[in-house]
């Protein structure tokens, strides 16, 4: 493995393609994380030119310093994935790791520090270095898909806590459900068919709430249907 580069102040401004200027106000409004020092020398390394990169790409995505330096504190404060994912641990779910402008630009306009902690705080979003991870590859995707159709990303993880709730007492009621008639080692193997009755009842509580939906609705005229 290579050895971790450090930059003098003047190295990392000219690396990031920013003045010194430009840098030490950064620095200021708590945008970088403080420098190592040995006396008077001020050293940085690839950790702070790679935040500096996506302030750059965040300001040319619209976003001011003040809600950057904002979304830096809660990406900061963020849990490490370790710590979210649990090291170790079996999942069906394919965890996707993201910049901060991946993430941006994939929820377009709707990355305020508001939403962000509401992920953290769900647990959907981890933190790696540099990067954001997001827990479930399946969740991003159809988080994406939802605020493209114009659902807001607040009511989409407002929704997603919800979700949340009920999945964990599903989960609970499979868990006791199987330890009540087999051992703890046949939860792994019998996992998949807690999925296809959620899967089923889901499918099937749609088709209930869209057909009630539908009743007391009279027939649209013949030349109206299309």
């Amino acid at each position: 493995m290579a050895d971790k580069r450090e930059y003098r102040t003047e190295e990392l401004a000219e690396a990031a393609g920013i003045t010194v200027r430009t840098l030490r106000f950064y620095r200021e409004r708590g945008l970088l994380a403080p420098p190592r020092r040995e006396g008077r020398i001020a050293w940085y390394d690839d950790h702070h030119l790679a935040r500096l990169r996506t302030v750059a790409a965040l300001l040319e995505r619209g976003h001011t310093l003040t809600g950057i330096a904002e979304l830096a504190e809660a990406f900061d404060h963020g849990r490490d994935v370790a710590d979210l994912l649990g090291v170790g641990t079996p999942t069906e779910e394919e965890p996707v790791r993201l910049t901060p402008e991946e993430l941006a630009a994939r929820f377009e306009g709707q990355v305020t520090p508001e939403n962000l902690a509401a992920a953290l705080d769900l647990g959907y979003l981890g933190t790696d270095g540099d990067e954001i991870v997001h827990i479930s590859r399946r969740l991003l995707d159809v988080s994406t898909a939802l605020v493209r159709e114009g659902i807001p990303l607040a009511d989409v993880l407002s929704a997603g806590a919800r979700v949340r709730a009920h999945a964990d007492a599903l989960a609970d009621l499979f868990a006791d459900l199987v330890l009540r008639h087999a051992a703890e080692d046949d939860l792994p193997r019998l996992r998949p068919l807690a999925r296809s009755v959620v899967e089923a009842e889901l499918s099937l509580a749609l088709d209930r709430r869209l057909g009630h939906g539908r009743e007391g609705q009279e027939p649209l005229p013949q030349d109206q249907r299309s």
